[in-house]
């Protein structure tokens, strides 16, 4: 039987500046990410898009979310198999194509681990194990986009 997961969260626009939407130059994209005993997120959109470069925009999101799902299950797998991660740290790259009528959708993101193991005799599994953590990751299953990997291991 498959097992269902729920994930509650409020998204609340900040941008009003006295007009609402009344002329799209004179509103804020600025808005707040709300979870339950979370820490807020501060969300704009992109600055092509008159957002704000300081705040985190739904594109970015989308990548930390490929990011750290398959970082999460790496680790884990690595857990279950006697490998040592000492240091994991990933240099993601997304591509999203805007189209002329304003549309636009990711074609494809690229996941660049660096991934630092106890012992040498750890690389081999280190390595092979990046396919099954994309195999496993939710969100990796639930784009429809390709997702690739160019994964590097160092020994400590």
């Amino acid at each position: 039987m498959n097992k269902h997961h729920k994930y509650n969260l409020t998204i609340r626009w900040t941008g009003n500046k006295g007009h609402g939407t009344f002329d799209s130059r004179l509103y804020g994209r600025d808005h707040r990410i709300v979870s339950a005993n979370k820490p807020d997120i501060l969300g704009s959109s992109d600055p092509s898009f008159r957002g704000d470069k300081n705040k985190h925009n739904p594109e970015e999101l989308l990548v930390a979310s490929l990011s750290s799902c398959h970082m999460l299950w790496y680790l884990d797998l690595c857990a279950s198999a006697g490998v040592v991660v000492v240091d994991y740290h990933d240099n993601a790259v997304g591509i999203m194509e805007e189209k002329s009528d304003r549309s636009g959708q990711f074609i494809e993101v690229t996941l660049q681990p660096v991934v630092t193991v106890a012992e040498s005799s750890m690389v081999e599994i280190a390595n092979d194990l990046h396919k099954e953590a994309n195999r496993l990751c939710f969100i990796a299953n639930s784009v429809n986009f390709p997702v690739y990997h160019n994964a590097h291991c160092l020994v400590l």
